[in-house]
């Protein structure tokens, strides 16, 4: 049987799936990763710094305007628009099967493609707030501001993202867990699983089918059902709902 049989076999007999998704969903969408040979890490000497260290808490403190210059010019990709993974995981929901998707993504396109039930991990472009009065801001307030995005207050407009250094929100990190632990199946795609502590959520998972997609291999492809190198929309586009 092939891989792409036997994935579809798994989601027909399946009625609690949950996915959880990396850089490598986006890809397809036009959004590059951090870690692959054509990523942001591999392309941004111009800068002078890390890129780890360009979108670290410290360095968004000490540097708020070079921060933000970095962060509109690398991290946000307004026109990109979901792709057949983004797509059929929003099919799978709107029949049931699917009840959650947990991402380290935060480029919305979850949502973009109909996903409701969407865990960010590393939280949103799209939800951004005043570190004063708390307002909330859309992107277009980050985007349309020359230098550091300021409130009607006065106060900084920060994105509401993950910033290295930065812990994940508790209160979705339990939610994401309490989905894993419960799932009958886990389809994992567009991860390397090597970044913690995200990639650790795998471990709360005892259900029956456990599936790995990533062009690359991962430290957990022995304890999986079904492993498919390959990339995750090119992947999905196969299956039928």
């Amino acid at each position: 049987m092939s891989k792409i049989k036997q994935l579809q076999e798994i989601i027909d007999t399946s009625e609690n799936i949950v996915f959880f998704g990396g850089a490598g969903v986006s890809t397809e969408s036009g959004i590059p990763d951090f870690r692959s040979e054509s990523g942001i890490f591999k392309s941004l000497e111009k800068y002078g710094d890390t890129p780890e260290n360009l979108v670290s808490h410290t360095y968004y403190m000490d540097h708020t305007e070079e921060f933000f210059n970095y962060y509109k010019d690398n991290l946000i990709f307004k026109d990109a628009k979901p792709n057949p993974a983004h797509l059929k995981l929003s099919e799978l929901e709107k029949i049931g099967k699917l009840k959650a998707v947990i991402t380290q993504n935060i480029d919305g396109l979850h949502q973009k493609a109909g996903s409701k039930n969407v865990l960010e991990l590393h939280g949103s472009i799209h939800r951004n707030y005043c570190q004063i009065c708390n307002k909330e801001y859309g992107l277009n307030h980050i985007l349309e501001s020359e230098g550091i995005p300021r409130c009607e207050c006065g106060g900084i407009v920060k994105p509401d993202v993950v910033l290295y250094e930065e812990p994940l929100n508790n209160a979705v990190l339990s939610f994401a867990i309490d989905y894993i632990q419960n799932a009958e199946t886990l389809i994992i795609g567009g991860t390397s699983l090597v970044v913690y502590p995200a990639a650790g959520l795998i471990n709360y998972f005892n259900g029956e089918n456990l599936v790995l997609i990533n062009k690359s291999e991962t430290p957990y492809d022995n304890l999986a059902t079904l492993v498919i190198n390959d990339a995750i929309g090119e992947t999905f586009s196969q299956i039928k709902i």
